[in-house]
């Protein structure tokens, strides 16, 4: 399983500055603020634009050809994606995370500690993905959740490491654990092209949140 929430995405303005520099387009620019209730009332805008974020910032015509042809360009150019910011709360088991963290570069990630709050609820079924397991693989987890219970209550009573390194070593990889991330629309990209045909449920799931994502057909999923 893979649970998304608390998505923030920014850093329109900046980029599409930043894209307009190397050939002093900026005068070319016509994206901005949203000045009315509904954008298809605003004569310098598609009737099709996307309101973004609280502020209610456009992507104009102009800005969003020149955006879509250096993103397909490739990276070089593309590099005004690295500006776009998305902030999100993701929930997933510690196999999924595994291949996350082969994305070092352009991510930054705070996670809840197992080392540290390990012991700080029981343990449920409800902690670990279990979507795909028979009623055999059901009842050996159930086992182990058991142990993992029984040493965590051994550790509150009696403070010893020793019913610590139970817990630690013993977690299943479907343990789920929420991590907030930020990353941006580059990486974004990459992930999206290197994943969306993988075969683990949560990889395919976060491709279609990526879909979802402003202007994401243009600027992520592309022609490539």
């Amino acid at each position: 399983m893979i649970k998304i929430e608390n998505v923030d995405v920014f850093g329109w303005e900046t980029a599409i500055r930043g894209m307009r520099n190397p050939m002093n387009s900026w005068d070319k620019s016509d994206s901005g603020m949203c000045c009315c209730v509904y954008c298809e009332d605003c004569s310098h805008h598609d009737k099709d634009c996307e309101c973004i974020g609280v502020d209610d910032f456009v992507i104009g015509i102009s800005d969003l050809k020149l955006m879509k042809n250096l993103s397909n360009a490739g990276n070089d150019h593309g590099k005004f994606l690295r500006m776009i910011n998305v902030s999100l709360d993701i929930v997933a088991p510690l196999y999924w995370w595994k291949e996350f963290d082969t994305y070092k570069v352009g991510t930054v990630a705070n996670s809840c500690s197992t080392m540290h709050k390990i012991q700080a609820k029981e343990f449920t079924i409800d902690d670990f993905s279990h979507e795909h397991l028979n009623d055999g693989s059901i009842d050996m987890l159930n086992d182990v959740i058991g142990m993992l219970n029984y040493n965590r209550e051994l550790f509150l009573e009696e403070k010893k490491k020793d019913y610590w390194w139970q817990m630690i070593q013993l977690l299943p990889s479907s343990y789920n654990q929420r991590r907030t991330i930020q990353l941006n629309y580059a990486v974004l990209k990459n992930m999206y092209h290197s994943r969306k045909a993988h075969k683990l449920d949560e990889w395919l799931m976060f491709c279609k949140w990526i879909e979802s994502l402003p202007y994401a057909k243009e600027l992520i999923v592309g022609d490539n």
